[in-house]
Parts: structure tokens; C-alpha cells; sequence
């Protein structure tokens, strides 16, 4: 589904990621794991068209996006969940929720909102507050509800745990796992928590300072020596 070649993305002149090549199968939960200022959130961006690679090639659905704008890669399928949620804070929850399908022409909007509602139902308490009142668990929830409501078929998710108390970050990796097995959408996860993460991936990506330096399947991944001595404590 997508397929990243030798991207690099350069900050003037440092090289913050160098020649990153991985994939992400359709169906699949990918983890990217790595310490912070690895290069993950750059590579969420590359993919997403919020910024530009100097080299490379980004594929998704055996399109080039490689040079598209964020609002046409989200119109093709592919919606991310930013890092510290970025949620529009003066808006109510609902208008978070329909601005997420903003780009969408169909007639299933309302349908997607109620399902939306029902796999979080604190959202549907709080429609008509402001989503800058609700707390960080909430924000979270609502920044993925309002992803799901473009219709991904890729769904980009960075950091969902940060900030977050151990309650709610099982409560948002189980839906992270629903969202997965019964609507079908395909996600890259860029998590801190590698053990979380690892838990319910298929497949792992570690990246260290711009490269990635083990891939595998998670399970494989979350026994490497090296992997466990760095994050998974």
C-alpha cells in the first residue's frame, strides 16, 4: 500500500533523515520505533506532503506522491493523526469531526459520524463542547475520530500515547487494534511506547538518528537484544 524509496529530508544543511527506504502492506499495523529526534514525526511529514523530501520516492496505492500537497494525498486515501493531536480548539467536537471530511462528496457522512460516536462514546457526550475543554485522552480520541472521518485506507499515527495516563493509553491502543481488524484500515504507527507499540504491530521499523537500523516482524523485533536494551527497558 505504501512503499517509501531513499527518501531524504534535509532542515538547511543537516540530513535528518538519510536514505530511509520501508513498507506498509495493506491490512497491516507497521510500528515505527525510535528514540526522540530520530527523524520519526520528519518521516510522518514526508509522507503526509507537509514537507518536502530532497530525494526519494513515496509511493501509496502505486501512485508517486512523492511531490503531491497534504490536501491531495489526504484525498487519496491517506489521513494522519499529527503529533500532540492538534485539534482545533475553538471549534465543538462535532465541527472537529466534519472538518475531517472536509474533502468528501459522498452521501455516507452522517453514517461515518454516528459510527464514529459509538467507537467513542465520550465524544458523543461532549458534541457541542469546545474540543479545547476536553481533556488529553479526549483530544486524542477526537483527533483520530476526525482522521477516520476522510475515510482512510492508510491511517499515519503519530506519538497517540504521549501525554497520557496507562489507562487510557490501553484504552487508545485497543482502538487503534479495532480500527485495524474490523474497518479494515491500514496504519503506521510512530510510537515512543515501543513496548505498546510492538504489542500490536505485524511488523517493526527501528530508526536511529535518520536511518533505519532493524526491521522485521514485531515479535522478531521485540526480541532483538539491542531493541530491548534501548526501549523496551
Amino acid at each position: 500500500m505504501l512503499k517509501v524509496e531513499k527518501i531524504n529530508v534535509h532542515y538547511g544543511v543537516i540530513n535528518a533523515i538519510k536514505n530511509v527506504s520501508f513498507e506498509v502492506n495493506d491490512g497491516e499495523i507497521v510500528a515505527l520505533i525510535g528514540a526522540n529526534g530520530a527523524g520519526k514525526t520528519s518521516i510522518m511529514h514526508a509522507i503526509s506532503g507537509l514537507i518536502k523530501t530532497s530525494s526519494g520516492k513515496i509511493e501509496f496505492l502505486e501512485n508517486d506522491i512523492t511531490k503531491e500537497p497534504a490536501h491531495k494525498v489526504v484525498a487519496k486515501g491517506l489521513a494522519q493523526v499529527p503529533e500532540g493531536r492538534r485539534i482545533f480548539s475553538q471549534l465543538s467536537v462535532q465541527d472537529n469531526l466534519e472538518m475531517g471530511a472536509y474533502l468528501r462528496t459522498d452521501s455516507k457522512i452522517q453514517e461515518d459520524l454516528d459510527k464514529v460516536y459509538k467507537r467513542f462514546p465520550r465524544l458523543n457526550e461532549r458534541k457541542t463542547q469546545l474540543a479545547g475543554t476536553l481533556s488529553g485522552g479526549e483530544q486524542q480520541m477526537l483527533a483520530m475520530g476526525r482522521a477516520l472521518m476522510s475515510k482512510p485506507k492508510l491511517l499515519l499515527l503519530d506519538e497517540p500515547s504521549m501525554g497520557l495516563s496507562p489507562i487510557l493509553v490501553n484504552e487508545i491502543f485497543d482502538i487503534i487494534e479495532e480500527i485495524n481488524k474490523e474497518d479494515g484500515v491500514t496504519v503506521l504507527l510512530v510510537e515512543q511506547n515501543a513496548n505498546k507499540a510492538l504489542s500490536i504491530a505485524h511488523r517493526a521499523y527501528v530508526l536511529e538518528t535518520g536511518n533505519i537500523t532493524i526491521s522485521g516482524d514485531a515479535t522478531d523485533v521485540a526480541k532483538n537484544p539491542k531493541v530491548r536494551e534501548a526501549y523496551l527497558g
